[in-house]
C-alpha cells in the first residue's frame, strides 16, 4: 500500500512539474544567393546572446527563401540570430572591425548601432506557438 501511495504521489508531481513547450517557426526573406548554408541560433539569455546558442539549425539554401522550426521550446524569453554562409566555409566572414560580409538577420529585424544587435532589442516572449519573419541583410 505504501508503494502505491508513493507511486501515485510521484506520478502526480511529475504532471505538475511538466512544462508546456512550443514551436517557433521562422520565415526568412532577403536571401540573395542560392548557395551556401543558413545558420540559425536560438538564444535564451542576454548573457549568451551571439555567443552560446540554446539551440541551432543549419539549413542548406536552394531557393531565395528559407524557413526553420525550433520545436519543444519551453516558455521564456528568447532571441534569434542568423547568418547566410554563402561560401559554405563554416563561418561568418567579416570585413574591417568584424562587420559581416555575409547577410545576417535577427528577431524583430533589429540592427546594431556601432556593433552587433542587442538582446534587449531582439528578444521576444514565448508562451504559445509563434511565427517570426526575419529579413536577411548585409550591414
Amino acid at each position: 500500500m505504501k508503494h502505491l501511495i508513493l507511486s501515485i504521489t510521484l506520478l502526480s508531481f511529475s504532471f505538475l512539474t511538466a512544462q508546456e513547450t512550443h514551436q517557433i517557426n521562422i520565415e526568412f526573406s532577403g536571401i540573395t544567393s542560392k548557395q551556401g548554408v543558413l545558420y540559425v541560433g536560438l538564444y535564451d539569455s542576454e548573457v549568451h546572446f551571439l555567443n552560446k546558442r540554446y539551440k541551432e539549425i543549419a539549413i542548406p539554401i536552394n531557393e531565395l527563401k528559407a524557413s526553420a522550426i525550433f520545436e519543444e521550446i519551453p516558455d521564456g524569453t528568447y532571441a534569434i540570430s542568423a547568418y547566410h554562409d554563402e561560401n559554405d566555409n563554416g563561418k561568418m566572414d567579416t570585413k574591417f572591425f568584424f562587420i559581416p560580409k555575409e547577410p545576417v538577420g535577427t528577431s524583430n529585424n533589429t540592427k546594431g548601432k556601432y556593433g552587433p544587435p542587442k538582446f534587449e532589442d531582439a528578444k521576444f516572449s514565448l508562451n504559445e506557438d509563434l511565427t517570426l519573419k526575419i529579413t536577411m541583410q548585409i550591414p
